[in-house]
């Protein structure tokens, strides 16, 4: 059997193969095609039963099939995968596509609506046809026949541009490498990323040590390397990936900057189709927010609120540098460098001192101790088929039952797409035997093991960790049978980051990293007096890491709202306009952020990356209500039972059955406030 056709448990990796993935997709497909056409021809009264429920199980199947092939690209972008994928996009896509602009079904959703079943129905259930009505206008469904077809076509092209950015990234991305053959020029660099280095060598027989842009391989250079010329090099590789100058390597065709502006033409032109005035408005239509120039003014605010402490954070980078690195023209690559001299020289200590204490067994272990005592639960790692050697499977009960499994993807891989993430492999929701629990992949792309010791990680990157496993708890601990609102599902866009940013403020607490730690030689615990200085430098340069987020965010929502794609207009020079108005580092002009920004070109972020602002307004205040809970307790302790379960009930479990602000105010008692970030961040003056 096909394994992407067998739905009756965990998803058979140890069987797939990319050969399987057109004949599956293709019955699915067909499957459907054929289920819709029954459903719209019926003249029985629609209602939940014999309406809702089959189109639902019809689609759990494909987007469950589909899922697993998405999955594998991004885990396994091998050329076989690469190519079934893309071979299966165009269909799956004018499927989707299809679907959306059905008007029969369409005027099924609303006759529910209008009928007095909809008055009978759950809660979910009446918020599931809600949102349907509102995606299928969305989707084109109310389009005069005429424009049908050309509202299919954009779809389709703006489906393959989406995989092929994501495509171009990676393999430039994995196209530089810098080989050092002078030992001499990795002074500075941490052993444990010299030894990587030397390892990746090694595995292509050849002498010297080899760094690449992936992340766990990039970042330690860029901080450490004393070596200017070589930071200097990896960073104009970096910043010029997927870009014009791919072709002076001699891949033109992994130029994303044609597809950036074909993006955005398509773009404009779906949104005028649909009767909105930009892809920005459009966007935020399943949105919390109300209005771009809303979200352009929260932005412009906390932009404000933000600069003096930018302006501090920099003029001390340059003197320092200056005084002490005899740098006093502080260029972009050397940034992270001086920064890290300047925690190191005033917190005395660095990235990777702390490093050495978090190892990846008692990382693992702390996070499930938090999730542990905050909501009842009991994780344990059992076996399941795997599409990697590193990935680990683990299930989480309540009681001795089984309320959801995930799978965990750990560590970087040339065949992996970077950055970390979490997904569904399969979500809640009631069937005929009972409820379906719900699985998740977590990943991430953290450096692998080198030789007998196990992988450690900075503190940044156990951030990272608990803000995917944030996600994934939003995922597996819902509580909601309907599959279309259970856990992130139809959880507005906006407020999808509450859970896992609210996750990272627990690696901030002491009894929550301590418990965690454990030197990878010595297995000593996290001294407290390191934790302290750690503590102290947490908002280190947090003025500039908030405006560069207020850049990201402000130059997404200006490009999806007021930038003409078709009018001659380049989006580097919006870019550089939105710098002069918030940022205080410009980067080099031969920089091509915009490039490499897959969250707005080949991810789901498109005029909502100020998602992450907005969201982290709700999460710290959120946090708070533990840290209020702590306060009141002996010993202070943020793993309150009784709030976490609250948190469980009002928002995790909820998922999206109702509006996320109305969630938010239930566990909260209040409307959100921007004081406990703002403090979170060290933008509070004493």
């Amino acid at each position: 059997m096909n394994p992407l056709l067998d739905f009756s448990g965990l998803p058979r990796f140890d069987a797939l193969r990319a050969e399987h993935v057109a004949p599956a997709i293709n019955q699915l497909i067909d499957e459907n095609r054929a289920l819709i056409a029954q459903l719209a021809a019926s003249a029985a009264s629609p209602d939940w039963d014999n309406f809702v429920a089959p189109l639902t199980d019809a689609g759990e199947r494909l987007s469950r099939a589909w899922g697993m092939v998405g999955h594998m690209h991004g885990v396994m972008d091998v050329p076989e995968w690469r190519e079934a994928y893309n071979q299966s996009l165009p269909a799956i896509t004018a499927y989707y596509t299809d679907l959306g602009q059905n008007l029969e079904l369409f005027k099924k959703f609303k006759a529910i609506r209008a009928s007095g079943k909809f008055a009978a129905l759950a809660p979910a259930q009446q918020r599931v046809i809600d949102n349907d009505i509102r995606d299928f206008r969305l989707s084109g469904a109310e389009l005069a026949d005429e424009l049908k077809p050309r509202f299919k076509e954009i779809q389709e092209e703006l489906a393959q541009l989406g995989a092929k950015f994501s495509e171009n990234l990676l393999d430039a991305t994995n196209a530089h490498a810098e080989w050092v053959e002078d030992e001499s020029l990795l002074a500075g660099i941490p052993a444990d990323a010299v030894h990587t280095a030397r390892a990746a060598a090694e595995r292509e027989n050849r002498a010297g040590w080899k760094f690449t842009l992936h992340m766990p391989s990039y970042l330690p250079l860029m901080q450490y390397a004393d070596k200017r010329d070589l930071r200097a090099r990896m960073y104009r590789a970096n910043a010029t990936r997927a870009s014009e100058f791919s072709g002076e390597a001699g891949h033109p065709e992994w130029d994303n900057g044609p597809l950036i502006q074909r993006i955005l033409a398509l773009r404009a032109e779906e949104s005028r189709m649909l009767g909105y005035a930009s892809f920005a408005e459009l966007s935020l239509v399943p949105k919390m927010a109300e209005s771009p120039q809303q979200v352009l003014d929260f932005l412009r605010d906390l932009g404000r609120r933000a600069r003096p402490y930018a302006e501090r954070d920099l003029a001390e980078l340059r003197e320092f540098a200056a005084r002490e690195l005899n740098l006093p023209q502080l260029e972009a690559w050397d940034i992270p460098y001086a920064s890290e001299k300047l925690k190191e020289a005033r917190y005395s200590f660095s990235d990777e001192e702390v490093k050495q204490y978090l190892p990846q067994p008692k990382v693992l272990a702390g996070l499930f101790r938090v999730i542990e005592a905050l909501y009842g639960v009991t994780l344990r790692e059992t076996q399941a088929p795997t599409w990697h050697e590193d990935v680990r499977f683990y299930s989480i009960e309540r009681d001795g039952e089984l309320v959801g499994q995930f799978y965990i993807d750990l560590y970087a891989r040339e065949t992996k797409r970077g950055g970390a993430w979490m997904d569904e492999a399969r979500s809640r929701r009631r069937i005929a035997g009972g409820v379906q629990k719900p699985i998740a992949y977590l990943t991430c792309n953290f450096s692998a093991p080198v030789g007998d010791k196990p992988a450690c990680f900075t503190h940044d990157e156990v951030l990272t960790l608990f803000h995917e496993a944030g996600h994934g708890l939003h995922h597996l601990l819902t509580r909601v049978d309907e599959l279309a609102v259970a856990g992130i599902h139809g959880v507005e866009w906006d407020a999808v980051e509450l859970p896992s940013q609210f996750m990272e403020n627990f690696c901030w607490e002491w009894d929550v990293l301590c418990a965690m730690s454990g030197h990878v030689e010595t297995g000593a615990a996290l001294p407290r007096e390191l934790f302290d200085r750690m503590l102290a430098a947490k908002n280190f340069q947090s003025g500039l890491q908030t405006l560069r987020q207020i850049e990201f965010a402000l130059f997404d929502m200006r490009l999806h709202d007021d930038f003409d794609a078709q009018g001659g207009g380049s989006c580097l020079d919006l870019l550089a306009e939105v710098r002069r108005e918030v940022a205080v580092l410009v980067p080099p002009p031969w920089n091509r952020f915009p490039n490499s920004f897959s969250h707005i070109f080949a991810g789901g972020y498109a005029a909502g990356y100020y998602s992450y602002k907005w969201a982290e307004v709700l999460s710290a205040d959120a946090f708070e209500a533990f840290e209020e809970a702590a306060r009141a307790s002996t010993p202070y302790s943020v793993l309150d039972r009784r709030t976490g379960m609250r948190f469980l009930d009002e928002i995790l479990a909820m998922g999206g059955a109702r509006p996320a602000l109305q969630s938010f105010k239930a566990f909260r008692g209040r409307e959100p406030r921007v004081d406990a970030l703002l403090r979170h961040s060290g933008m509070v003056e004493a």
